[in-house]
């Protein structure tokens, strides 16, 4: 059986990224290939330090206020910064373990292990925004350099950005000429390749949209602090306003829920839920308020009504792969400002009768990219 390494952000603390590292190696499999996903670290660790201390002196009034409100919220919880992180790390970590299989050793920009890596017959790039030149500093590894250019394969990665900045442009067009198959995750993306080389990018699904409703239940998992009553989920990566914060609990309210946030440090128990819990907190929700691209990739498989919150970035727009996603599931008219303008009473109306249609064009896409690139 011939093998298959992923190289994707082995980040234990983002629900996106585990399940769509899932997805990927699932997948994958699906076409009888051995997959094992390559434990990674892309930049030295002083690069990473140094991005902190200058994000932490360009910080706004508005950002040392939140990091202190953040710190009192902490206080009073009786649980440290480091002792829930360590403790969300380590049930993503579990998570991992029981669902992805990971190399044993790790690999870096200064360490590459080639006699192991001549194992697998070909290497995947992505899913995931491993091209987020903000993220991850144009890393060689993400672009499989390591490896020969006829086992390079991009599956549905990001960009996260719809430009790359000058200082990586050089880099970034001499490693995307190299890849054998490259598919990218969203339309901007796309436009980036062809601006760069001159080459054109199919624009495939998330990884996670491969596997159904029902692949996605069975590894689904009930946490002991979902309420039993009917609920509005929020969670969000970026900043909440006070105006937004008002007008979620007016639409709780209104509807008789209750609020569950997930990925906040004002609910201790509910930050740490692991990647199976998110699953379940999504499916059982009322409603489900985001900001984040896989919130409203789960939504969707999930057939949940949702809506979702444009994020503003302090850098650039990341909201290209939701305005992709969106648009390729009919789903425009499920932002927050669209609802909003209309009609709050299409909060809880989503239609979902296109969707059997729409995945079975979209899965034939990513299945047919596969077996190319993998000559399967």
């Amino acid at each position: 059986m011939k093998k298959v390494g992923i190289v994707t952000i082995c980040d234990y603390k983002n629900y996106g990224n585990r399940l769509q590292n899932y997805a990927s190696q699932e997948t994958i499999k699906s076409l009888g290939f051995d997959v094992r996903t390559i434990t990674n670290i892309p930049i030295q660790r002083e690069k990473l330090a140094n991005r902190k201390i200058i994000k932490y002196k360009s910080a706004s009034i508005k950002e040392i206020y939140d990091s202190i409100k953040r710190k009192l919220i902490l206080k009073f919880n009786k649980k440290s910064w480091t002792e829930l992180q360590n403790q969300k790390i380590n049930n993503f970590k579990e998570f991992t373990k029981k669902y992805i299989s990971e190399t044993e050793y790790i690999i870096s920009v200064n360490n590459i292990p080639l006699e192991k890596l001549e194992e697998f017959d070909y290497f995947v790039a992505g899913s995931d925004q491993v091209w987020n030149p903000n993220y991850r500093l144009g890393s060689s590894i993400d672009f499989l350099t390591f490896a020969p250019g006829n086992k390079r394969i991009a599956y549905s990665p990001s960009f996260g950005v719809s430009e790359i900045p000058e200082k990586y442009k050089s880099n970034y067009k001499k490693w995307l000429s190299e890849f054998n198959h490259l598919s990218v995750r969203e339309q901007a993306g796309a436009d980036i390749i062809e601006e760069l080389t001159n080459r054109k990018s199919p624009v495939l699904v998330d990884p996670t949209i491969m596997l159904s409703k029902e692949d996605w239940l069975a590894i689904s998992r009930k946490s002991p602090f979902r309420p039993e009553k009917n609920y509005l989920l929020t969670y969000f990566l970026g900043e909440r306003s006070k105006k937004l914060n008002k007008k979620i609990k007016e639409i709780a309210k209104k509807n008789g829920l209750v609020i569950v946030n997930l990925g906040d440090l004002t609910d201790v128990n509910r930050y740490v839920a692991d990647p199976s819990e998110f699953i379940d907190y999504i499916n059982k929700s009322s409603l489900f308020i985001t900001d984040s691209f896989h919130g409203a990739v789960f939504s969707i498989i999930l057939e949940k009504p949702f809506v979702v919150k444009s994020r503003i970035e302090k850098i650039q727009s990341m909201n290209s792969r939701i305005d992709t996603l969106l648009s390729k599931f009919n789903l425009n008219n499920r932002k927050w400002e669209n609802i909003m303008e209309k009609s709050e009473g299409d909060l809880f109306k989503v239609d979902y009768s296109q969707m059997p249609i729409i995945l079975k064009r979209e899965r034939e896409k990513v299945i047919e990219y596969l077996q190319k690139a993998l000559k399967n």
